[in-house]
């Protein structure tokens, strides 16, 4: 079966349009998904013992506070929508959890002692993160990062439960 090519680069079909989206589904978006969910999950538990259950009212300045909570209002108003998860930490784009990181570094270093070397892997992939997120077409440089930083984080969640780190879903 022939991998499906961008589909801006060749006449209009709405099947050539169906199998792109199709082709980065299974290959690039599910990646970043199991990524940034699982930072989410590694900030949580981190936050939760470091500061305490309750951390979010600590770490968040006020003013992405209220925008998150307009957000969620925005999904609530909506009878019948989804929300994107039960804690506040998934209305956050894998930038803010990046800087979340980056704030609280003091507190992460102790459980994961390279955590510098995976601020700039997030960083790395946040523009590639990104185009995926607006529905185009990455490179292949960029499916590269974000494939390397999928397989790293498989590795990351394995060492820390091998430590006996107990991970928290929020």
């Amino acid at each position: 079966m022939p991998v499906p090519v961008d589909f801006r680069t060749l006449p209009f079909s709405i099947n050539r349009v169906s199998d792109s989206g199709k082709y980065i589904g299974r290959t690039v978006y599910w990646r970043l998904y199991a990524i940034e969910n699982s930072f989410r999950v590694i900030i949580h538990s981190i936050l939760t013992v470091q500061i305490n259950a309750n951390w979010w009212t600590y770490v968040i300045n006020p003013q992405k506070n209220s925008e998150i909570q307009k957000a969620k209002n925005r999904y609530l108003s909506q009878p019948g929508s989804t929300l994107p998860g039960s804690h506040d930490i998934y209305y956050l784009y894998l930038s803010d959890l990046s800087k979340i990181i980056s704030a609280q570094r003091n507190l992460f270093v102790p459980i994961i002692p390279d955590i510098d070397r995976w601020i700039i892997k997030l960083e790395q992939i946040h523009l590639p993160r990104n185009i995926v997120g607006h529905m185009n077409w990455p490179n292949a440089a960029d499916r590269i990062k974000i494939d390397r930083t999928y397989k790293e984080v498989r590795i990351l969640l394995r060492d820390l439960s091998n430590s006996g780190f107990y991970i928290i879903i929020p």
